[in-house]
């Protein structure tokens, strides 16, 4: 079948690779110069399955609250009158109970697990590289009470099999040593060995590469510009470079995906929320971090990458805004300064900004849509880099009319519909 993937992100060129693999005849539409370069630019680095939770979760409004009037709060909420943005919220906001919380992160768990053994297979077959690690993930509690609320999410990595440690003070600095000149400033963690890091950005350009090979074809400097409809199905696209059409679609542009769906009367929840991160060359690799430390307070993840350091946060809720605040990067700049401190160049440090595809309830997108040849890939938020060869696979096999290796059913648009 002839498939035009839209979006260039991880995401899309993902599931480019994993179609041209079951046969199929590819070509990505994207509006920039080349691949991930918007919102898998530069993204925490986690491959973290055993962290893949809803955002929308028992406590969550108090919280909020506490956050909101944080100086380094891990949340930012600018209102703007955006019937979308408060739409969201609210089916957000309803999700925020122990039930739905359990059903949702239920549907995450075994996605991103599956996605991470799918990369791993990726790279086994294929010799991949992109400053990967496998060393995993260290929750890092500063107070007791954060040490004491982590049963719950113990619970659930029981129930799926992730192997996980609680440890002490010299448990974490035996995970990770440059935390040992800064003892008093945490009582614990949750290590999850199985986690990953890497560069998503990095990825995505060497698989790019891969697909090529595979036959695929990029149209870069492409904007899309409407998706047309034709009754039940869609007829083609209007872009900057013409009309383009094939025999069937994937709609993989992250939040703007939403965008297109609601002109083709076709809505889906998905809204963009702000994240954060700053790029730190490594100024002394003995006090740097040898994976990934995720500082729970401020909900900020320090990534090693190489010889560089990616430390990325901050839910900000304020639409398709774009722009740096300064105060953003403080608060990225006091957690890896205070856990890590002369691990990193902060004068040269790079700050970036990327929209994350949110859905309410936590799962993302995979699958048919009500029109019979557009399918949905989108709606990941902050679990993108861990989700998408996964979610990829997942959606090849759909379009191949084979069963998917897990059961996928709960993540399609159809949730939504009921």
């Amino acid at each position: 079948m002839q498939i035009m993937v839209l979006g260039g992100g991880v995401i899309g060129v993902t599931t480019a690779y994993y179609l041209a693999e079951a046969g199929h005849e590819v070509t990505v539409l994207d509006r920039q110069k080349g691949p991930a370069l918007e919102t898998s630019f530069a993204n925490a680095g986690e491959i973290s399955p055993g962290y893949a939770s809803p955002w929308a979760g028992p406590g969550i409004p108090l919280k909020a609250i506490k956050w909101l009037l944080m100086k380094h709060g891990p949340l930012v909420v600018r209102p703007a009158f955006d019937p979308h943005m408060w739409t969201w919220l609210v089916k957000m906001l309803r999700n925020c109970t122990a039930e739905r919380y359990a059903i949702n992160k239920s549907r995450m768990v075994p996605l991103a697990e599956y996605s991470r053994d799918t990369l791993k297979a990726l790279r086994e077959a294929t010799g991949i590289t992109y400053d990967e690690r496998t060393q995993g993930t260290l929750q890092l509690f500063r107070t007791q009470k954060q040490l004491d609320g982590t049963g719950g999410d113990v619970e659930v990595l029981k129930k799926y099999g992730v192997p996980y440690e609680i440890l002490d003070q010299d448990g974490c600095i035996a995970a990770e040593p440059a935390l040992g000149g800064v003892r008093e400033k945490f009582v614990g963690g949750l290590r999850l060995p199985h986690d990953e890091t890497g560069d998503c950005k990095m990825f995505t350009e060497k698989l790019a590469e891969l697909c090529v090979a595979r036959g695929v074809k990029f149209e870069y400097d492409t904007t899309i510009w409407r998706v047309l409809r034709s009754r039940n199905r869609v007829a083609n696209l209007s872009t900057s470079k013409g009309f383009k059409a094939s025999e069937a679609y994937v709609m993989a542009l992250g939040s703007y995906s939403a965008g297109f769906m609601r002109r083709m009367k076709r809505s889906i929840p998905v809204y963009p929320v702000k994240g954060y991160s700053i790029t730190v060359p490594i100024k002394d690799a003995d006090v740097a971090p040898v994976s990934t430390v995720m500082d729970e307070t401020y909900k900020v993840a320090i990534t090693r990458l190489g010889d560089r350091i990616r430390v990325g946060g901050t839910a900000e809720i304020s639409g398709f805004d774009l722009r740096l605040h300064e105060s953003r990067r403080r608060t990225l700049e006091h957690s890896v300064g205070d856990l890590f401190p002369g691990a990193g160049a902060m004068r040269e440090a790079t700050f970036w900004c990327g929209l994350r595809p949110m859905t309410p309830d936590g799962p993302p997108l995979i699958g048919r849509t009500e029109l019979s040849n557009l399918f949905l890939n989108t709606g990941h938020g902050t679990l993108g880099w861990t989700m998408a060869c996964g979610s990829a696979k997942v959606l090849a096999d759909i379009m191949s009319n084979k069963v998917p290796e897990i059961d996928a059913r709960a993540l399609a648009q159809e949730r939504y519909l009921k």
